[in-house]
């Protein structure tokens, strides 16, 4: 048989405080073991979403590098597309003057000989009116002759009249005749030269049709790529910022401010006019609008870079650049320009003639532009990449000039 022992008031206490005591500490165990991998898993899920997220934006940021590779093919298709076209339309106008002239004299000699056969019918009609009774017959008649003289002398007078008027006559039928002959002989050769003349604008034409039909299309691949790209750019926008407001619900990291490769503007310099530096760089003027500094500063950011035909012109991002693509990721950089032009789009891009600090050239084979008195360039079809230069061109009649608004 058992016996208890009885328990005394203060040994209850200490028994019902260690319980509590053994309770919490459970329950902070608890706690910890259950709220650590809840705080380690919401970290990793957040670090996987952004992983994914980073992955699917390489990922479009290589499909929009592989549509600019293809736009800058087009781009390069399209400037030899617009330049035949450009000398085909130049030759259907040069063939077109020439019908135009040939059918301007060929209406002039018809016109011509209208007049020279109303001047012979005019003639004929002189002839039959004055020699009624004698030409007629196709000779003079001797009896009306002798009936009509009175004498011997007035019938040798008549004769001799006769002859004469008979022999003036036919001089003068025989010249316009003979004229006559001559301009139809005219008119027909002309008429020939006509149909030679519309024969070859009519091939000149329609090889100008042809011509402007592939660039059309060359025109809406390119359309087509470049709304892909843009597509996909709003893509890596939104993704990047639904990774960026993952990245704020991380706790901070410190950045150590040395890893920083921001580049160093280059110092600007007193004046108005830039000064091209011995690295090849260009120094703004101090007192450029801000745009302007802008565009020397994007200017200086592409000069080491080699001539890509076509560069530039797909994205404002490349491994190299042709001479629009240059200008176009310049003005880019002052905020002058939304997308690439090549160098026709530039000879309607701005406002027309020169400015007071940007002024662009372009023709439908090159382009280059002046900024704040020095010259942003390539060369026209290879070779020499991006530089600045000092010096002017002597060949601007040949291009046409235009600026942004207001510099």
């Amino acid at each position: 048989m058992q016996t208890s022992l009885p328990q005394t008031p203060s040994g209850r206490t200490r028994g019902l405080s260690l319980a509590v005591a053994i309770l919490f500490a459970a329950l902070v165990i608890a706690f910890a073991v259950s709220a650590r991998p809840a705080d380690a898993l919401t970290a990793a899920q957040t670090q996987s979403r952004i992983s994914a997220i980073n992955g699917s934006v390489d990922s479009l940021k290589a499909q929009i590098a592989d549509d600019n590779r293809q736009i800058d093919a087009l781009i390069g298709e399209l400037s030899g597309l617009r330049a035949r076209a450009s000398e085909l339309e130049a030759e259907l106008a040069a063939k077109q003057a020439a019908l135009d002239k040939v059918e301007a004299d060929l209406a002039r000699e018809r016109k011509h000989l209208a007049e020279v056969r109303a001047r012979l019918a005019r003639a004929l009609g002189i002839l039959e009116d004055s020699l009624v009774a004698i030409y007629m017959s196709g000779s003079p008649s001797v009896e009306e002759m002798v009936l009509a003289s009175s004498d011997f002398g007035e019938l040798v007078s008549n004769a001799g009249y006769a002859d004469a008027i008979q022999n003036r006559n036919e001089s003068v039928i025989t010249r316009v005749e003979d004229l006559r002959d001559q301009i139809k002989e005219m008119v027909e050769r002309m008429k020939v030269q006509e149909k030679k003349l519309q024969a070859a604008r009519d091939e000149i034409a329609a090889e100008t049709a042809e011509a402007q039909a592939a660039r059309d299309a060359v025109e809406a691949r390119k359309a087509e790529f470049e709304a892909s790209s843009a597509a996909r750019q709003a893509r890596i926008d939104a993704l990047e910022a639904k990774a960026g407001r993952l990245e704020d619900s991380l706790p901070d990291v410190t950045m150590d401010p040395a890893s920083s490769s921001a580049p160093v503007a280059t110092p600007p310099v007193s004046g108005s006019v830039a000064v091209v530096n011995s690295d090849g760089t260009a120094s703004a003027p101090a007192d450029a609008p801000q745009a302007v500094k802008d565009v020397i500063a994007a200017g200086n950011a592409i000069i080491d870079l080699p001539y890509l035909w076509g560069g530039g012109h797909g994205s404002f991002e490349s491994s190299g650049y042709d001479c629009s693509g240059a200008l176009s990721y310049a003005l880019h950089g002052g905020g002058l320009i939304s997308s690439p032009l090549d160098s026709t789009g530039f000879t309607t891009w701005g406002e027309p003639g020169e400015g007071n600090w940007i002024t662009v050239y372009g023709n439908s084979g090159h382009a280059f532009m002046y900024v704040a008195g020095i010259r942003l360039d390539t060369s026209d079809t290879g070779g020499t990449g991006p530089s600045w230069h000092s010096d002017l061109r002597s060949d601007t009649a040949s291009f046409v000039a235009r600026h942004p608004s207001g510099l």
